[in-house]
């Protein structure tokens, strides 16, 4: 397998081959990287463990994060679930609490799955661990939906970036819920094409997002816009699910992400120097700002 460049070709490629999304990126694990099927499975399926671990052990034993912003907020979403309380239905109940819960696994040095960083890493498993809750899909099936969102990210890294400080949040949690959508679409099982509008309607959606960690740190606001991530991923899938398409496709969308994350002045990627980092209440939680 020749290397894909850009969804363009990933679309060719799943038409000649009759795969999913999902496949294509595993046979091209398997094939570029020169190793067996069980070994590309495997660690496929490491990252799928650590995911679930990762967003259940804030609720059973919640912690107070290093830099004391967060910790706890995943307990209490759980608990008011549980209690009827909720008003977002059930997948998206359950996909936001599993996705703040581990920005608080990560912000407590707890080991999670960059899903493509850090500081998104709640929102792809956040909202396949709440499609398996709901819908009872079997581990091997959400593993091979994983494929699909490495595809996505693997190309927002290619041909853009996922990386705050170069593009903003709109390419950290934009691309991560990019990949969340994708995934989630094939996984209801729809087309490669509607995978990718689903993609190009996240990063649409959350066009010109800021990073503005305050005290500089991978907690606040980023652990609520893992939240909205997810929120915002189910309703591209739902919207692609529904056969609405996509006007711009998904490489003309990641180009424009790109080209309006470097126009971002550097005080609102990732440098809490801009937007929430530097309102009164936050700089009196980290003792003071430098501006």
């Amino acid at each position: 397998m020749t290397d894909l460049k850009n969804a363009k070709e990933l679309l060719e490629l799943c038409r000649s081959r009759n795969m999913p999304i999902s496949e294509v990126m595993r046979q091209r694990e398997i094939e570029l990287g020169e190793t067996d099927a069980d070994c590309v499975d495997s660690r496929m399926e490491r990252a799928w463990e650590i995911m679930k671990a990762s967003a259940c052990e804030p609720v059973e034993k919640p912690v107070k994060s290093m830099g004391g912003l967060i910790g706890g907020e995943a307990r209490k979403l759980a608990d008011h679930q549980k209690e009827g309380k909720g008003i977002c239905g059930d997948v998206l109940g359950r996909g936001i609490a599993h996705a703040m819960a581990i920005l608080e696994t990560n912000a407590s040095m707890g080991l999670i799955v960059a899903a493509p960083t850090a500081g998104s890493s709640g929102i792809v498993p956040g909202l396949l661990l709440a499609l398996q809750e709901v819908y009872g899909y079997s581990d091997r099936q959400v593993i091979q939906a994983l494929f699909n969102a490495g595809a996505v990210g693997y190309l927002a890294m290619r041909n853009a970036t996922v990386a705050g400080a170069v593009g903003g949040c709109q390419a950290e949690v934009g691309v991560a819920s990019a990949m969340a959508a994708s995934a989630a679409v094939e996984l209801r099982g729809g087309s490669p094409e509607q995978c990718l509008d689903a993609a190009s309607t996240v990063l649409m959606n959350m066009l010109g997002l800021v990073c503005d960690p305050v005290r500089g740190l991978v907690e606040y606001p980023c652990q609520n816009r893992n939240a909205a991530g997810v929120a915002n991923s189910l309703i591209a899938a739902e919207m692609a699910l529904a056969g609405i398409r996509q006007l711009i496709p998904f490489d003309e969308m990641l180009e424009a992400m790109y080209a309006v994350g470097k126009k971002m002045p550097s005080e609102l990627r990732e440098t809490a120097l801009g937007g929430c980092a530097v309102t009164p209440s936050a700089c009196a939680a980290c003792g003071g700002c430098r501006i």
